[in-house]
């Protein structure tokens, strides 16, 4: 019979742990098994592993085949060392003293590697909840103040320094021109020639005299503008007034043409009514008629 190390599962969906057991090769993997020695579970961080490692080592050296998850954790658990060590005592090759020994100082490093492990994952957990709690206090803290910035009035703009009196006194000085540079400006402004003084007189006087022209002509364009534009709007409101007669009589011969309809239609529910209901009562007579001629032939 071939013998199996292998890992039954347990648990429940999406978080399973398994346990180590030695079964038939034949076995279902959740089924029979010859013997449970430890537990296996991988959703911590370490997984943890519980695990009888006499057991295992017995088993191994009876012939058991662990398969390579099974393999994986004992080794992991020193169980393929512990088990290494017991085939060299077997065959003399070392003593148990020195097998126990080095297996003991195989497991006391392993546990000094797991605690340094353990150490790094807490620390960084912790530094990863710091590093959380300070982005949030700043995100806070920028709400903070941009709640109180938009709260708070805005601030008075400062008044507006007056100048000093050396600013107006430099004003002053350059208002006011040199009085050496007045005859020279005097003498650039001299008058032209008497020859040049006649033609520059024609110059003149020839746009004065196509002023008036001018302004006759643009009195006329603004005089005939508001009259056209009044042209346009008494044309408008004579159309708007022409669509609004004919619509009204449209309307008012529609409201004629449903009342004419709706009397025929009245007239002819109510003759329609009286005819029915004369067949009613002439069939109400003819009923009674023969019911009379029904009891008098019983009574003969």
């Amino acid at each position: 019979m071939a013998v199996k190390i292998r890992l039954a599962r347990r648990g429940r969906k999406k978080l399973a742990m398994y346990d180590i057991v030695i079964a038939d090769a034949r076995a279902p993997r959740d089924g029979r098994f010859i013997e449970k020695i430890g537990t296996y579970d991988p959703n911590k961080n370490p997984a943890s592993v519980d695990l009888q490692t006499d057991r295992a080592v017995d088993w191994l050296l009876k012939g058991a085949q662990p398969t390579d998850t099974a393999r994986s954790i004992l080794h992991h658990e020193g169980v393929m060392l512990r088990k290494h060590l017991q085939v060299g005592v077997i065959k003399g090759a070392v003593t148990q003293e020195d097998a126990d020994a080095r297996f003991e100082e195989w497991k006391n490093m392993k546990a000094e590697k797991t605690a340094a492990k353990v150490e790094s994952l807490s620390t960084k957990k912790s530094s990863e909840k710091a590093q959380k709690l300070d982005a949030e206090r700043k995100v806070n803290q920028a709400r903070v103040e941009a709640i109180v910035k938009k709260n708070t009035p805005p601030a008075p703009e400062p008044a507006e320094e007056e100048t000093p009196a050396t600013e107006e006194v430099v004003a002053e000085a350059e208002e006011t021109t040199p009085v050496a540079e007045e005859p020279a400006a005097k003498a650039e402004e001299a008058p032209a020639p008497v020859a040049e003084e006649p033609a520059a007189k024609a110059e003149e006087a020839a746009p004065a005299a196509e002023e008036p022209a001018a302004k006759a002509e643009d009195k006329k364009e603004e005089d005939s503008a508001p009259k056209e534009s009044e042209s346009i709007i008494d044309k408008i409101s004579e159309a708007a007034s022409g669509v609004v007669d004919s619509v009204k009589e449209t309307a008012t011969d529609a409201a004629i043409a449903v009342a004419e309809k709706v009397a025929e239609v009245t007239e002819d529910v109510s003759e329609s009514a009286e005819e029915t209901a004369n067949k009613l009562e002439a069939s109400k007579e003819e009923d009674s008629a023969k019911e009379d001629g029904s009891e008098e032939e019983k009574k003969a």
